[in-house]
């Protein structure tokens, strides 16, 4: 299996009720675990009876049931993100119980379900793959160099000033490494040099 390709354009959400009881699945896009928890805990509700949720980034993934029978929740929802191919995303699916019991397999399809219904109707972005390259260039060719860096869609990280010049850092497309190396060369005739740092 191919990684995925695409993660989410923005947070979205999807409102659905089962059997009287109400599912709420709310999804973002996250680059790290931390930002992922972080999303659980901004979105949880306290008054709801579970707050369900799994995060896909990378190889990295949890996924938690909170207090719904094991596997019945945090595992389809984390399904749900893979089935639809999302990476670098969290879905917390927040469920209001009606009193109307689901089962095991009705809470899997009602999980499962809300989070890939919100999944799939929200916007998509594709993931780039991105570098980060390093250098030191002379004042006078610091404009130009930040220019065109832009210009290859490079964004500019760290800038710190020394007494011979500026030391930058840049991300930038990995697809466009080969073409910012070289335009990084000729801009500054040779004396600069960019470096990878991943």
């Amino acid at each position: 299996m191919s990684a995925p390709a695409h993660t989410l354009a923005g947070p979205c959400q999807h409102v659905e009720e089962v059997k009287k009881s109400r599912f709420l699945a709310q999804a973002a896009p996250v680059e790290s675990p931390e930002q992922a928890l972080a999303f659980v805990r901004q979105v949880s509700d306290p008054s709801a009876t579970h707050n369900c949720w799994a995060y896909r980034i990378g190889q990295d993934y949890r996924f938690n049931d909170d207090g719904e029978p094991g596997g019945t929740a945090g595992r389809p929802i984390l399904q749900a993100i893979e089935g639809q191919g999302i990476d670098r995303a969290v879905v917390v699916v927040t469920r209001w119980f009606g009193g109307v019991k689901l089962g095991a397999g009705g809470l899997v399809r009602a999980y499962g379900g809300a989070a890939a219904e919100c999944l799939r109707t929200a916007e998509r972005v594709p993931i780039v793959a991105m570098a980060r390259l390093a250098l030191h260039c002379d004042f006078a060719e610091l404009a130009l160099l930040k220019a065109r860096m832009k210009d290859a869609g490079a964004h500019i990280d760290e800038e710190r000033f020394g007494a011979d010049g500026a030391d930058l850092v840049l991300s930038l497309p990995e697809s466009q490494v080969a073409e910012a190396q070289a335009r990084i060369v000729d801009i500054t005739r040779g004396r600069a040099e960019a470096r990878r740092l991943d």
